[in-house]
C-alpha cells in the first residue's frame, strides 16, 4: 500500500496483517454462530438486530487495529468513533448481515475498510461460513482467497441481474419503486441477499452486474467499494459531501449499469 503511506508491524504487508485480523474475527464470530440457540439477540429497530457476537467481534477488531496501527482512528457500527492522529480511519462492520447470522444463514461477513482523504482506499472482507477472503484497494491488487480477480464482464441485458439492499427504515413507496423499475423498466433479474457486503461480493464474483441500495451505512460499503474499483466498478456516492454517519442511497457497477439505474436513483433520492 505504498500510496497510503501506511506501514505494517513486524515488516509484514498491511494486507497480510488485515487478513489475519479478519480471519481471527471470523473465527470468533463462528463460535457464536455454532451456538445460536443460546445467543442473546437485541433489537436496534424493526428487523434491525444486534447480538453479543457483534459486540465481541467489534471489540476484537478495535483492539487489533489499535495495536497494529496505533496512530489510526477506528469507526465501528456498534462502538462509534475512536480518534487517531494520522488522518486515517479504519471503518468496520463486525458482522454485516446480522439478520442472516441470527437465522443461521451463510450470507454474513467481517468488513474492514480504510478511509483516507475522505475516500475508501482499501478493504478486507471475510465471509467465514463460505470461506471467502477478498482484499484490494488503491495500491493493492484485488484478490479472492489469494488469487487475482478478473474485471467485470460487459453488461448483457438478456441475462442481467442487480443486487438490491432496502433498509426497513426506507419508505415503502421507494422500496417498491426499486423493484418496479428494475423489473419493468430494465426488465432484468434482481436478488436481495440481506447483506450489503455479500451483495458487493456477488458483484465482484460476477454473480450480479451491480448493486442498488437505499439506507446502507458507510461501514456497509467501506471495504467493498475499493475492492471492486480494481475490477472496473464505479459508484454514485459523492464522498466529498458524505459524512461517515450518513445513510446512503447509491448504486455501483459498470458505467453502463450505472447509466441504466441513475434515473431510478434520482427518483428515490428526490425526497431525501
Amino acid at each position: 500500500m505504498a500510496n497510503s503511506h501506511i506501514s505494517a508491524p513486524t515488516g509484514r504487508t498491511v494486507e497480510a496483517v488485515l487478513e489475519e485480523i479478519a480471519r481471527k474475527a471470523g473465527e470468533l464470530a463462528l463460535t457464536h454462530f455454532r451456538s445460536l440457540a443460546s445467543l442473546p439477540v437485541e433489537k436496534k429497530g424493526h428487523l434491525d438486530l444486534v447480538t453479543k457476537a457483534d459486540r465481541q467481534v467489534e471489540d476484537f477488531l478495535v483492539a487489533s487495529l489499535r495495536h497494529a496501527f496505533p496512530d489510526d482512528g477506528v469507526y465501528g457500527e456498534e462502538g462509534g468513533e475512536i480518534g487517531g492522529s494520522s488522518g486515517r480511519i479504519w471503518v468496520i462492520d463486525p458482522i454485516d448481515g446480522t439478520f442472516n447470522f441470527v437465522r443461521g444463514g451463510q450470507n454474513w461477513a467481517i468488513s474492514i475498510g480504510l478511509y483516507e482523504h475522505r475516500r475508501p482506499v482499501f478493504g478486507v472482507i471475510y465471509a467465514p461460513v463460505r470461506d471467502l477472503m477478498l482484499t484490494g484497494g488503491t495500491a493493492v491488487e484485488t484478490r479472492l482467497n489469494g488469487q487475482p480477480m478478473s474485471a467485470l464482464p460487459a453488461l448483457d441485458l438478456s441475462q442481467a441481474s442487480a443486487g438490491i439492499g432496502l433498509h426497513p427504515s426506507i419508505a415503502s413507496e421507494d422500496r417498491l419503486e426499486v423493484v418496479r423499475y428494475i423489473s419493468d423498466e430494465l426488465r432484468i433479474s434482481f436478488r436481495c441477499c440481506g447483506s450489503s457486503t455479500l451483495s458487493l461480493i456477488e458483484v465482484a464474483m460476477g454473480e450480479t452486474d451491480g448493486y442498488v441500495a437505499l439506507g446502507d451505512s458507510t461501514w456497509d460499503v467501506m471495504a467493498g467499494l475499493p475492492i471492486l474499483a480494481n475490477l472496473g466498478v464505479s459508484h454514485t456516492i459523492d464522498w466529498d459531501r458524505t459524512e461517515l454517519q450518513a445513510k446512503l442511497r447509491f448504486a455501483c457497477g459498470s458505467e453502463e449499469f450505472l447509466q441504466k439505474v441513475r434515473p431510478l436513483l434520482q427518483k428515490v433520492s428526490a425526497a431525501v
